[in-house]
């Protein structure tokens, strides 16, 4: 496992993770997962590609447990904590080369009017060609 998460990047990123919920007294359910198990899971399932339901039991929690954890962690802004954080580190270090940096657009809000204007020009709807001789029979009632 500490392979997976090196100890100096665990202490990291602990701080950043919710904390496990408290098991309930009645219908206490699984124990829960602890988070840098879980993280290991994530990581190997995002280096190896494999998918979630083949997460092997070696690492201490199932595919979909880590699965879970993903989707709870990225819900609490954990991920972009955490990206924050570590560009925040490798800056103060002098370790990021902006000579080689771009903006992904899907990411960077332009607000409105922020552009030179444009028009664009008005295309016309192609005619929709019909691709069988009839109208196939509709199953719904």
């Amino acid at each position: 496992m500490s392979k997976i998460v090196p100890d100096e990047l665990w202490e990291i990123i602990e701080p950043l993770l919710p904390p496990v919920k408290e098991r309930r007294f009645r219908y206490p359910g699984h124990k829960p997962v602890d988070n840098r198990v879980a993280l290991s899971a994530i990581l190997f399932v995002l280096k190896s590609g494999i998918a979630w339901e083949d997460v092997p039991a070696e690492l201490g929690c199932c595919g979909m447990t880590a699965w879970k954890k993903l989707q709870e962690w990225q819900e609490a802004g954990v991920w972009q904590e955490l990206h924050r954080v570590l560009l925040s580190k490798l800056h103060q270090a002098d370790k990021v080369n902006w000579e080689r940096a771009l903006v992904d657009s899907s990411t960077v809000r332009a607000p409105s009017g922020s552009g030179p204007k444009r028009q664009r020009p008005q295309a016309a709807a192609a005619p929709t060609r019909l691709t069988a001789p009839k109208l196939a029979a509709s199953i719904i009632s």
